[in-house]
């Protein structure tokens, strides 16, 4: 019986990502670990590569995946995987997965079979945190707003016509169509969109919101 991702993914050997940081150059001093096999890369180490010769940038996109799930991360991985076992110095760059897809039909977004990013679970997860950090980023904008208004509201802002939403990394149906504010002002939103839409959300020099869709 063929094994499924996941057991494939808690099969497989895992370096310390210190020592895959190593292969590629990277010191240890630029390499900021979350846990033996995730980290994050100084950004001042990366400004000291400019004078480097530029390698070559292979794109895989538009790619719909199949029912067995080959998509753009199984493409991307495999490709990886095999320009690095024919001596190519060779780096693999996608996207940080969306929680809400993983639990849906599309599934996690770490590549499948014998062509994943491991650890798994914990990328499709948690990975670093960044999402739940732009989560409570965002939420706490949208607290301030609504902060706002009850208190005083000194510029004047009616609560009917906000359309700065907050947002959640899960697909909940329930929330697609909300309405808040039910002790008060009535305030409709068209839904929460998942949290990695919000790094996009922001406000203009005039104040008005951009971003949404």
């Amino acid at each position: 019986m063929q094994k499924t991702d996941i057991e494939i993914a808690r099969e497989a050997p895992i370096k310390n990502i210190t020592e895959i940081g190593a292969d590629l150059g990277i010191p240890t001093s630029a390499i900021h670990c979350y846990g033996p096999y995730k980290a994050k890369i100084d950004y001042k180490f990366v400004g000291q590569l400019a004078n480097k010769p530029t390698g070559k940038l292979i794109l895989v996109t538009a790619i719909s995946p199949t029912p067995a799930g080959e998509g753009k991360t199984t493409t991307t991985v495999g490709l990886g995987d095999s320009l690095n076992r024919v001596g190519k110095k060779t780096i693999i760059c996608l996207r940080e997965p969306s929680l809400g897809p993983c639990f849906g039909m599309k599934g996690g977004a770490a590549g499948g079979g014998m062509a994943q990013v491991i650890p798994m679970e914990d990328i499709n997860l948690h990975f670093t945190g960044d999402m739940h950090a732009i989560t409570a980023a965002h939420n706490l904008l949208a607290a301030l707003i609504d902060n706002h208004i009850h208190w005083h509201n000194s510029n004047g802002f009616d609560a009917r016509l906000i359309t700065w939403r907050r947002v959640i990394d899960m697909n909940d149906r329930s929330l697609r169509n909300i309405t808040t504010g039910l002790g008060g002002d009535i305030m409709t939103m068209p839904g929460l969109p998942v949290n990695p839409s919000a790094h996009d959300i922001h406000l203009n020099e005039d104040g008005q919101v951009e971003g949404l869709f």
